[in-house]
């Protein structure tokens, strides 16, 4: 077994672990979204045969250029979300490439995503409305009191399917801290359900604190370094 293998075989069972101590009041299936930015497409190639098939990016780029890698390849059935900041320029290419936007926090980029969309004839594209929980000023994302209207402008575009929240929370060691800001997604992503019957995603927690995050309602975390090892530079495609 691969060490990429062997890595995704102790991410799951982590994750199991932490479905079963979670509240009953979640009964949601928590899918793993592997980050492979930085990440050679031989690596993505590799947790793909240990079975992964969802997996994250967080430049356009890069991320486009290993989702054409790997089709040239003939890797088919790899759902990839771009989860990093998107400007408006690098709309187009996120729109025809990518299956999931985790990081809508604009409704100008919505509006770019669901026209190129359109314009390029394909299904809609799937988007998580990304929430700054912790009000910190380095951090993309609405405010949690702005996500409800927002969200309702997002719905109304014909290219996007609008599924739920993504929300990155403060890095910090206090354990209390990370699940009042969980907490708060969770009540906020309820809310959205109750709006709207295509809330389906709640997109909160990563490699150091999933576990909590599937505890407090995640549906979806982001897994980097605990699947591929620590980050280096880019990779280079040509």
């Amino acid at each position: 077994m691969s060490l990429i293998a062997s890595n995704l075989q102790g991410v799951y069972r982590a994750c199991a672990a932490a479905i079963a101590a979670r509240s009953t009041r979640y009964s949601e299936p928590v899918n793993i979204v592997a980050v492979s930015k930085t990440k050679p497409a031989d690596d993505i190639a590799a947790a793909f045969g240990a079975g992964q098939r969802v997996f994250g990016e967080n430049y356009v780029q890069e991320g486009c250029e290993k989702i054409q890698t790997l089709r040239a390849r003939g890797l088919s059935g790899i759902e990839w979300h771009l989860i990093g900041p998107l400007q408006t320029n690098k709309a187009k290419p996120t729109a025809l490439n990518f299956d999931w936007v985790q990081s809508v926090d604009r409704l100008k980029i919505a509006e770019a995503l669901s026209r190129h969309r359109i314009e390029a004839g394909l299904p809609r594209l799937n988007v998580l409305l990304q929430v700054n929980v912790s009000r910190e000023l380095t951090k993309s994302g609405v405010s949690v009191d702005a996500v409800l209207a927002m969200a309702d402008d997002i719905s109304s575009l014909p290219g996007l399917q609008l599924r739920g929240l993504m929300s990155i929370v403060e890095n910090t060691p206090d354990e209390n801290e990370l699940r009042t800001q969980f907490r708060t997604l969770r009540a906020l992503f309820d809310t959205l359900a109750e709006r709207m019957p295509s809330i389906d995603t709640l997109s909160m927690g990563m490699s150091g604190d999933f576990s909590i995050a599937i505890e407090e309602g995640a549906t979806m975390v982001r897994i980097g370094s605990m699947i591929f090892g620590s980050r280096g530079a880019p990779a280079s495609y040509g």
